[in-house]
């Protein structure tokens, strides 16, 4: 604790006497200051106990005093010390009824005892304080320490909250609370979460004071890593400002949280090559191998049904990072086993069919489809079918399939089975396939330009009606040798036959890609 009034008092070579706010002696005493301005005020900054002979006071000026202590009281002065049998003999009545008036502690210093004195006494029990702050965090850091060796996070949390008298909680790299302590502060924490998330778009280290829930206490966030994009964030809750000792147990936690942070990222990164090589064992159509190398990493993943992400974003943007850590903060969650590979531009993600890793990524790419402002979204995402390690192969194509289509139409997300439960038609909105109809129609369009018929319209009809001449002609409303000539002025314009079902296709094709362009 730092020097208060009252321990001053006590302090038996001082002799000092209290003549008025006995009440407040437990303010806390920054400095000792002596000072004979008339308004000393400009040069306090709070916390001190003024030292004062009335040189240049008129002391027994009841209005003048009740205007000098009023701005002292103002100016965060916490008491006010009068030395006897310099200028006055006693403290005069006008000084001590203003002190009394304003609840300002008035002490009366004897002839004997020194300014300097309650300097050096003040200065002493600062540094007494301090030291057994530091003390006392060196004592924290090390029980922090041991409590991080033995009982992991989950211990140095716990032990954390009690060195600041509060709570303290972890955050993932997705903002969810993975521990806190003691137990009923893992729903506070979680109120937070935005907080957490704003904390993490600022680089690394990075920390923020904000107000608890209801205002219920002060909580102090701190980023955890050293990368660009922190990993984890800590909260501690405490009932005021923490301080000194409290302090140093704070940073030393962020210390060592980071450092098992970083530990964390090494065992992540070579988890990652492990499972690129997993990856292409499957992919090549080595199930048998590829649970060889996996042994107990990825649990039964590698057995059950299970589905594959392919997504594609900006090499150096934070796209496929986010991705990445909604996958695997879902799967520490819910201790499903997940395999990430990043790929450059590309991140493959294999995933438990019907788990919340999947849930987690398709949650996390209609987000950021309903948030997106323009269709240049630099995140693509492509979803397969369930499959097994047999047929990964064919499940990796199927995902890079839906990703290509979803490239094309312009989303976020697109899943293998929505493809194959959907229309062909959108997918004729490419532009390759345009400039395709476009020239296989072109001749047409020309003859048509001309007034020597409607070829186009003819064709249309023809194929919508299955090459059915009474059907097609009466839609038309010619003839039907009117429409057989037609359509044989079509066979000669492009030198294809009509006979051939291939052939009817592409202009059927053709002229569906025409008409949705012009729609």
């Amino acid at each position: 604790m730092p020097p208060t009034l009252a321990s001053l008092v006590h302090h038996s070579a001082l002799k000092l006497t209290v003549r008025a706010g006995e009440d407040r002696l437990d303010a806390p005493v920054r400095w000792a200051h002596a000072s004979e301005l008339a308004d000393p005020v400009p040069y306090m900054e709070g916390g001190e106990l003024l030292l004062i002979t009335a040189l240049k006071l008129d002391a027994e000026d009841r209005e003048a005093m009740r205007r000098y202590v009023k701005r002292l009281a103002g100016a965060g002065v916490v008491g006010l010390g009068f030395a006897v049998g310099v200028h006055y003999d006693d403290i005069p009545e006008a000084l001590v009824e203003a002190a009394r008036e304003e609840g300002l502690p008035l002490l009366e210093v004897p002839r004997r005892t020194p300014f300097l004195a309650i300097s050096k006494a003040v200065s002493a029990a600062i540094a007494a304080d301090q030291y057994r702050a530091v003390t006392a965090g060196f004592a924290a850091q090390r029980e922090l320490t041991r409590h991080a060796l033995t009982d992991g996070p989950e211990g140095l949390l716990a032990a954390l909250a009690s060195q600041v008298d509060g709570w303290a909680a972890l955050y993932d790299a997705s903002g969810s609370v993975v521990a806190a302590a003691p137990d009923w502060a893992g729903r506070r924490a979680a109120r937070l979460t935005t907080e957490v998330t704003r904390l993490r778009e600022r680089p690394a280290p990075a920390s923020s004071v904000v107000a608890g829930p209801e205002n219920e206490d002060r909580v102090e966030l701190h980023s955890l890593g050293t990368g660009r994009r922190p990993r984890a964030a800590l909260a501690v809750g405490t009932a005021s400002a923490p301080g000194t000792a409290e302090r140093y147990a704070v940073h030393s936690a962020v210390a060592l949280l980071t450092l098992t942070t970083e530990r964390s990222r090494s065992l992540h990164a070579a988890e990652q090559r492990i499972g690129a090589a997993v990856l292409r064992m499957l992919l090549a159509g080595e199930p048998d191998h590829a649970r060889t190398v996996a042994g107990d990493l990825y649990g039964g993943l590698l057995d059950a049904p299970f589905r594959i992400i392919v997504a594609r974003g900006a090499a150096d943007g934070d796209a496929l990072g986010a991705l990445a850590e909604s996958a695997e903060s879902a799967a520490a969650r819910s201790g499903e086993a997940v395999l990430v590979v990043p790929e450059g531009e590309r991140l493959v993600v294999l995933a438990a069919d019907g788990g919340t890793v999947v849930s987690a990524c398709c949650d996390h790419a209609a987000a950021r489809e309903a948030a997106r402002r323009t269709d240049d979204d630099e995140l693509v995402v492509g979803l397969s079918a369930p499959a097994g390690p047999i047929t990964a192969s064919a499940a990796y194509k199927q995902a890079e399939q839906a990703l290509s289509v979803a490239r094309r139409r312009g989303r976020v997300l697109v899943e293998h089975e929505q493809m194959a439960a959907g229309s062909v038609l959108p997918l004729l909105a490419d532009d390759a396939v345009k400039a395709f109809a476009d020239g296989l129609l072109r001749a047409l369009r020309d003859h048509d330009a001309t007034g020597r018929g409607d070829l186009v319209a003819s064709l249309r009809a023809w194929l919508s009606r299955h090459g059915q001449w009474d059907a097609a002609a009466a839609d038309l409303g010619v003839h039907r040798h009117t429409l057989r000539y037609r359509m044989r002025r079509v066979e000669e314009i492009l030198g294809r036959s009509l006979d051939d079902p291939d052939v009817r296709m592409e202009l059927w094709l053709a002229l569906k890609a025409t008409a949705a362009d012009a729609g």
